[in-house]
């Protein structure tokens, strides 16, 4: 039987948001990282036609955000609590 089990990894450690009623100690785990690219739509309140019609609404400014000149924005918080 597989079971599932959200987490996060932070500082070296998994840190699980839920664990699964009557685990057995020493239980064998498989952990898989998932790219966190990958956006929850429903934990934001959209459904797959919404998040369709916002890419497509957005696509027009795609160049402009993916030319090299943009990357000074990458590390904003980071260069900016610098200054």
């Amino acid at each position: 039987m597989l079971t599932t089990v959200e987490g996060v990894y932070l500082d070296g450690q998994i840190e699980r948001k839920n664990l699964p009623i009557k685990v057995a100690e020493e239980s064998k785990v498989i952990v898989t990282f998932v790219d966190s690219n990958d956006v929850d739509l429903a934990t934001h309140g959209i459904d797959k036609s919404q998040a369709e019609a916002l890419r497509n609404s957005l696509a027009t400014f795609a160049e402009d955000w993916n030319s090299p000149e943009m990357s000074i924005y990458d590390n904003y918080d980071a260069i900016k609590s610098q200054l």
